[in-house]
């Protein structure tokens, strides 16, 4: 009961230390898809030609130009792409490969479902390890 305690005491500041360090990062990049919708946004309104304009224009626009129109379905500053920031934030801050740093060496079953060995057994001397996760089909 007591070791459950601990664990989950130490889950949960390793979680808390996660949120405080992502912050600042996590607001630098909420503060650029702001800044990114604003200029788009400031940039549609200012290039929208006045009606008298638009009466006097006779040509149609292109077929492949969208139209000129602000709504929820192409901004990015959004809650649910915030809230993808902010997973793939965590996800990279808790991932086990860093670059500069040793590569993970994790277990590996083999298909006889026998022996177990780590993926790094398989390196032979100074000959580079491939792992290719590709399909046969």
């Amino acid at each position: 009961m007591l070791h459950s305690v601990g664990v989950h005491t130490l889950q949960l500041l390793t979680q808390a230390v996660a949120c405080i360090l992502l912050f600042p990062r996590f607001l630098l990049t909420a503060v650029m898809l702001w800044l990114l919708d604003f200029l788009c946004i400031r940039k549609k309104m200012l290039t929208m030609p006045t009606a008298e304009e638009a009466a006097s224009a006779s040509e149609e626009p292109p077929p492949d130009d969208p139209p000129v129109c602000v709504s929820d379905s192409n901004r990015m500053f959004t809650l649910e792409s915030l809230k993808a920031v902010w997973h793939g934030q965590k996800l990279d801050f808790f991932k086990s490969a860093h670059v500069g740093s040793l590569a993970p060496n994790p277990e590996v079953i083999q298909l006889d479902g026998q022996k177990r060995l780590r993926i790094l057994d398989f390196a032979r001397g100074k000959r580079p390890l491939i792992l290719n996760f590709g399909s046969c089909t």
